[in-house]
């Protein structure tokens, strides 16, 4: 799988990041190093969206976005890894990451009202990423809302769509907690007594999602 922005020529910098530039620092762990060293081929800051390159003006929580492509060793995303970049870089930042032939995408949440909320699509997905908008906070805001899979109009409130995806995330790791432990349990009263509430969590999802809330 492949990709191409339909971004302008002033905005491409294609430009090798040396990984030591985020490993190599003395208060990174011996086993983040290692994720940067085994887990990451290259990281390339592929584009720099700015007002300067792409005309579209900054915001105070705005001021540019990167799109960095990390080429991984092995298809799976090393999110410690990412937490570092992001740390490292005060900007927004979409990342491109790929392994062989396949391709996903992901970008982090970064502003006051949330706290490094990551969005990842899955491998060779395809999303609808808009890089138009009247500044840069509502371009960076249009490509977290490719990642977040509600049916929603388009002047919904950015904050509501965010929270209400951290809510169904919320049930979703609590109906799979449920599972894990009633996989578990070996009393069968107790089997049957978390099977009817789990029945209850799947169904408050259910409803949930569908906007009946």
């Amino acid at each position: 799988m492949s990709y191409k922005f339909n971004l302008p020529e002033s905005a491409f910098v294609n430009k090798f990041i040396a990984k030591s530039k985020f490993y190599g620092k003395a208060t990174l762990s011996t086993k983040l190093q290692n994720e940067f060293v085994n887990k990451i081929k290259r990281i390339t800051w592929k584009y720099k969206l700015a007002e300067s390159t792409i005309g579209i003006s900054k915001t105070e929580t705005v001021t540019e976005i990167q799109i960095f492509e990390i080429e991984l060793k092995e298809n799976t995303i090393p999110k410690n890894v990412l937490k570092v970049i992001d740390k490292a870089i005060p900007y927004q930042i979409l990342y491109i990451f790929t392994y062989k032939k396949d391709l996903a995408f992901g970008i982090t949440l970064k502003d006051k009202n949330h706290k490094d909320n990551y969005y990842f699509s899955d491998w060779n997905e395809f999303l609808q990423l808009d890089f138009t908008g009247i500044d840069l906070e509502k371009v960076y805001q249009k490509l977290i809302k490719a990642f977040i899979n509600i049916e929603s109009e388009q002047n919904t409130d950015f904050n509501e769509i965010v929270e209400f995806d951290n809510k169904m995330k919320t049930m979703q790791a609590e109906i799979k907690t449920l599972q894990n432990k009633i996989k578990k349990e070996k009393q069968f009263n107790r089997k049957v007594d978390m099977n009817k509430i789990l029945l209850y969590k799947k169904k408050e999802f259910k409803e949930y999602k569908l906007g009946d809330k």
